[in-house]
């Protein structure tokens, strides 16, 4: 018995020859996310509070008042300068040194060279650095804020006062609901 090849019919080569093709046609049709489907710098600002990542909440809103700069942006750099240390007096209060210590190296360190590094401060310092230096750039940002438009300020901080008044227990890991981040 002598084995031959199966015979095959012209259109399955013609549509087998034609398959690359299309697939390239199909995923070139396909796009990357738009601008608009990308979260704004308030939206990852508001991400970064929930998890307790307060370097990058920082940063997102630092990144929002260089973008869009307004009496708002810098309340709601403000805010998260504010909320840091109210996150830091909590872990205090409830002995959460250990806490403490993540929280001061996320402050302190971004890059790979400090997984080398360690820090050697003590960590009850540390809450008074971070204390002291969220506090002092609150105040700044909060008088940049009034310098720009004193009736923004007016109307936007009572929401954020109301807020903690609510939420004394944890109002720094979001922000309230009127300020559609």
């Amino acid at each position: 018995m002598i084995w031959r090849m199966p015979r095959v019919s012209t259109g399955w080569v013609v549509c087998l020859s034609l398959l690359p093709m299309s697939l390239l046609i199909a995923c070139s049709s396909l796009s990357l996310p738009s601008h608009q489907d990308r979260q704004t710098n308030l939206q990852r600002a508001k991400v970064f509070l929930a998890a307790g990542d307060f370097r990058r909440a920082v940063e997102a809103c630092q990144q929002e008042v260089q973008e869009s700069p307004s009496a708002e942006s810098y309340l709601y750099l403000t805010y998260v300068y504010q909320a840091l240390d109210a996150y830091v007096e909590a872990l205090a209060k409830e002995d959460q040194w250990v806490k403490m210590e993540h929280l001061y190296l996320n402050l302190s360190t971004s890059e790979p060279e400090s997984l080398t590094e360690p820090s050697n401060i003590l960590v009850r310092i540390e809450k008074e650095l971070i204390q002291s230096a969220a506090r002092q750039q609150a105040d700044v940002t909060a008088e940049l804020a009034t310098r720009l438009d004193k009736s923004v300020v007016m109307r936007v901080w009572p929401q954020q006062t109301k807020w903690r008044q609510m939420n004394p227990e944890g109002w720094w890991l979001t922000v309230p609901p009127e300020w559609s981040w």
